[in-house]
């Protein structure tokens, strides 16, 4: 017989290799995103009514989930205060989360990418300078920073995407720089060079190319964290302003209902955990096939 302690071993371990399998799985969170950019972008087209219009409030207020109203309209999830649609104000409300973190996560990539590959490859004054700002911000908590700067200027989708991009580009400059310097110490840069490329071809055609996967998996990972910070500031009343929809302003609307109508809040507080998760797997997934490619890469050198 196999001792009890073999079996809760055992055991045990089948259910981390599981639980591990699952977590470096990409197929669902692909599926899941899929699933809900497909519904932001049909379900608001399909609504009957203008989800931002006020209906009759006596009758339509506060419908449980999978209500009849006095028409037959069926909502899925309910209606709000305002006798609104659940269910059609958080898919259009994930148009603006997801719009607000892929854009701000592409751009903050970008900006990243650019100025750590120009301190990289230019080192001297220009590396100390920018790396300078980047450690400046980097000690400021980006939670603080946000707050400061959606203060200063008057909420809305441009503010919250600028500022985003204001404070998400240092941690991928650094990770583009230490690549690129790696990258710049490499044969074939030296070959090209003597080949007769120019310093900044050599640059855009060579180091940066081969320097991108950190950053992509970076700004990957930052869209969760950017639809996040945009919910908080949405949630402070510091992000999307009403009537426009946000989850993070959803869930603030919601918040003094949790025990007469909890399906205000809830409803768009899953659907931000689900996509976040969703985006902070699949760039753990993109982090660890990178992870695999370069051991098996460091290997064949070997």
């Amino acid at each position: 017989m196999t001792p009890p302690d073999l079996r809760m071993a055992s055991g045990a371990e089948l259910w981390a290799g599981r639980f591990s399998r699952w977590r470096r799985s990409v197929s669902w969170p692909i599926a899941l995103l899929a699933l809900l950019v497909v519904l932001v972008i049909v379900v608001p087209l399909l609504a009957p009514r203008d989800p931002f219009a006020i209906g009759d409030v006596l009758t339509l207020r506060l419908l449980p989930p999978g209500a009849r109203d006095a028409n037959g309209e069926l909502h899925v999830l309910g209606t709000d205060r305002f006798g609104r649609d659940l269910f059609v104000r958080m898919m259009l409300a994930g148009r603006i989360s997801l719009a607000v973190g892929v854009i701000g996560s592409l751009l903050a990539g970008a900006l990243g990418t650019l100025v750590g590959a120009l301190a990289a490859w230019r080192r001297g004054v220009v590396d100390a300078t920018l790396m300078a700002i980047a450690d400046a911000l980097l000690a400021v908590p980006r939670l603080v920073l946000l707050l400061v700067c959606a203060a200063l200027w008057r909420p809305g989708l441009a503010t919250v995407v600028v500022v985003l991009v204001a404070t998400g580009w240092m941690g991928v400059a650094r990770l583009v720089r230490g690549e690129v310097l790696g990258v710049k110490a490499l044969t074939y840069i030296d070959a090209a060079s003597a080949l007769g490329a120019s310093s900044w071809r050599v640059l855009w055609r060579h180091a940066i190319p081969n320097a991108l996967g950190p950053a992509i998996v970076s700004t990957t990972l930052g869209v969760g964290n950017a639809i996040l910070l945009e919910s908080g500031l949405s949630f402070l009343g510091l992000g999307i302003q009403p009537p426009r929809p946000s989850w993070g302003n959803m869930i603030a609307g919601g918040r003094d209902l949790i025990v007469a109508a909890p399906w205000v809040a809830i409803a768009p507080g899953t659907a931000l955990i689900l996509t976040v998760l969703a985006c902070t797997l699949i760039g753990d997934s993109l982090r660890d096939r990178l992870a695999g490619e370069a051991g098996a890469t460091l290997r064949d050198r070997v």
